[in-house]
């Protein structure tokens, strides 16, 4: 889980996808709708992206992609956030995590 913690510095939205998940992309798409800009890893572009999913699964992302952190907190993936987005609570935790701001 070293990788995942790391990679989860670099900005307060951070999402891991594969390029092959349609799923993936339209959870990225919502995302920025909201303004936000978050680091998009996509993992079966990476080098070592067969390790970092294997992290993803340890922390409970099954399936593996689309997984969102927002604050460096796991939110989960496309049921999740579409649930967050359906009750009006995806905007204020992406401000509350200052990925963006009004």
């Amino acid at each position: 889980m070293t990788t995942v913690r790391a990679l989860l510095s670099e900005n307060p939205a951070v999402i891991f996808s594969k390029t092959t998940c349609c799923i993936s992309h339209s959870i990225i798409s919502l995302i920025r709708k909201f303004g936000a800009n978050p680091i998009i890893y996509e993992l079966d572009e990476l080098s070592n992206g067969d390790g970092i999913e294997e992290e993803l699964m340890e922390l409970g992302c099954n399936p593996s992609v689309p997984a969102v952190f927002i604050g460096k907190k796991l939110v989960g993936g496309a049921n999740e956030i579409y649930s967050l987005n359906l009750e009006s609570k995806l905007k204020p935790l992406l401000i509350d995590a200052n990925a963006i701001w009004m």
